[in-house]
């Protein structure tokens, strides 16, 4: 499955609109990384604990939509956004998101 967040894809004519698809996932912390996060915001720097939980979920939410594009035979998925929230105190909401189509080769 090819994913672009451009409207084409090079060198293939979109044959066909599927229509929208998305992926999501609401991701809550954890206390003990809240705990850790917490004293590193003392020190500074990277709370790599809340980098890798964000990656996954991205994976998680990217792997959905294109479970969504592959049910209605899209070849690919074209304009790919991700957008992030707060839902509430202590959870995340990934949101990935674009058009499926169809291809054809030039």
């Amino acid at each position: 499955m090819k994913l672009v967040n451009i409207d084409y894809i090079p060198g293939q004519k979109i044959i066909e609109a599927l229509g929208i698809v998305k992926g999501q996932v609401v991701q809550s912390k954890n206390i003990g990384r809240d705990f850790m996060a917490g004293m590193k915001t003392i020190v500074g720097g990277e709370i790599t604990s809340y980098t890798d939980m964000i990656s996954m979920a991205r994976k998680l939410a990217t792997k959905r939509m294109v479970d969504e594009a592959l049910a209605l035979g899209a070849d690919a998925v074209i304009n790919v956004r991700y957008g992030s929230s707060s839902v509430m105190n202590g959870a995340a909401e990934i949101i990935v998101y674009g058009t499926a189509v169809k291809l054809e080769e030039l």
